[in-house]
């Protein structure tokens, strides 16, 4: 049995790595003729480029290996029923609930890769392209989440004269990591609006404030005051006390592809604990949680190609039966995320039914397989 699980681990390994790597390679030549237009601009170089698109490999990765793990084991096992070994396999003891147990245990260890990929090394590698990207100028436009406008973020808490409701807007953020275009709108608890506090720029505290730079405050006086009218009070930097901390913040800013499982979560319960919409984050925390999961249900699907007869179609014609299969995953995988998000539905159950329904296809086709042919 050892002999058979080192011969079908090498093969489908080396398979799988070779259309990951044949996926990478194509990647990273999309990537860098796209930015090829940035060479010259804002003392970016063809070497900065090159990096750039290197540092985006990862991400890339994360998304394709699931599908390079269903085309790879395709390949493999169709190759090996082609040459009759793994009908030899059969004959020697290789059952299909024990094909089923070996399959299951390499794809636990093509899931771990891809979560150790997806959840610290691609978000890392994004952040620092996205700063190398932004190096030589003043803020990333790549940072911003709503060109020209920024995120907005919100926070409620209770102060000496009241309820204090602020809904704050932040640009973007500088290579520095420092936050560019301030704005804090402060509500009283009627919903009347108080104050507005802007800033150039500023930097979020461990302590739980902002350490703000060119501050402009506006105060509005209030209703039927006798001394009614509207202060202006400058500062070169001011402390503003919040609760919102650097990692929010960071959420809010950078791009969702930069965010780490943990960093989705935080971020989802913090805009819940406002109030706010939190069912996009919530299914995309789901989906990054559950997708390196998605290894095991491609391996599932690509089991019942080894019990196809060679009649049945060549190699060829059955990875490209595993590459169609692979984009119907991904295309139903982006759909029911939309749908998720329209209709409200339970965030980890839309994440959970692409690849538990393409779970059930795979048994249900592997049990018929395996029983009539």
């Amino acid at each position: 049995m050892k002999t058979i699980r080192l011969l079908l681990y090498r093969d489908i390994t080396a398979s799988v790595l070779f259309v990951a790597v044949a996926f990478l390679s194509l990647f990273f030549f999309i990537d860098l003729v796209d930015q090829l237009d940035s060479i010259g601009r804002k003392g970016r170089s063809a070497t900065s480029v090159v990096i750039t698109a290197a540092l985006e490999l990862p991400a890339h990765f994360y998304d394709v290996f699931p599908i390079a793990v269903l085309i790879g084991t395709i390949y493999s096992l169709a190759r090996l029923a082609q040459s009759s070994e793994y009908t030899i396999l059969r004959t020697g003891g290789l059952g299909p609930g024990r094909a089923l147990g070996l399959l299951a245990v390499l794809g636990v260890a093509f899931a771990g890769a891809t979560f150790v990929v997806g959840d610290l090394v691609a978000p890392a590698s994004e952040r620092q392209s996205l700063l190398m990207k932004s190096r030589g100028s003043d803020g990333t436009s790549e940072g911003k989440r709503v060109e020209g406008s920024g995120a907005w973020l919100r926070e409620r808490r209770t102060t000496p004269e009241g309820e204090r409701l602020f809904s704050v807007n932040v640009y973007g953020a500088s290579a520095a990591d420092t936050l560019i275009g301030i704005r804090v709108f402060e509500f009283d608890g009627d919903g009347r609006l108080i104050s507005r506090l802007q800033a150039s720029e500023g930097q979020v505290g461990d302590q739980g404030s902002w350490r703000l730079s060119d501050v402009e405050t506006t105060h509005w006086p209030k209703t039927g005051a006798a001394d009614a009218k509207v202060t202006l009070v400058r500062h070169k930097q001011l402390d503003w006390p919040s609760t919102l901390s650097a990692g929010v913040v960071a959420a809010a800013v950078l791009p969702l592809a930069s965010m780490t499982t943990v960093e989705l979560w935080r971020y989802s319960a913090h805009l819940s604990d406002q109030e706010q919409s939190s069912q996009e984050y919530k299914i995309r925390f789901w989906r990054k949680a559950l997708y390196p999961l998605a290894c095991l249900v491609m391996m599932a699907l690509a089991l019942p190609f080894a019990y196809m007869h060679a009649r049945s179609g060549s190699v060829s014609l059955k990875v490209f039966g595993g590459i169609l299969l692979g984009i119907s995953f991904v295309l139903l995988n982006n759909l029911t995320g939309f749908v998720g998000v329209l209709s409200g539905l339970t965030p980890w159950a839309v994440a959970a039914a692409p690849s538990l329904l393409y779970l059930l296809m795979s048994m249900a086709a592997f049990a018929w397989l395996v029983r009539y042919r």
